[in-house]
């Protein structure tokens, strides 16, 4: 994995840590790839849905090959 450096506001980094506290991730960066991993498959399962047949395919294959790295 590689490291990438994010600017977000102070409010989504209690809202993240208080996640991590509850115990539902066990840390910030698993907080943020899930919240990715799913902005992922929600924004390139609904462009493929305007795309004509042909596209499609490569689209859902997009998201396949996409999810696998995460």
């Amino acid at each position: 994995m590689r490291i990438v450096t994010v600017k977000m506001p102070e409010t989504y980094l209690e809202a993240i840590d208080e996640l991590v506290r509850m115990g539902r991730y066990s840390s910030r960066s698993e907080v943020i790839r899930a919240a990715i991993r799913e902005l992922l498959k929600r924004e390139l399962w609904e462009s493929e849905h305007g795309l004509e047949k042909s596209k499609k395919k490569n689209a859902r294959s997009k998201v396949i090959e996409v999810l696998k790295e995460i």
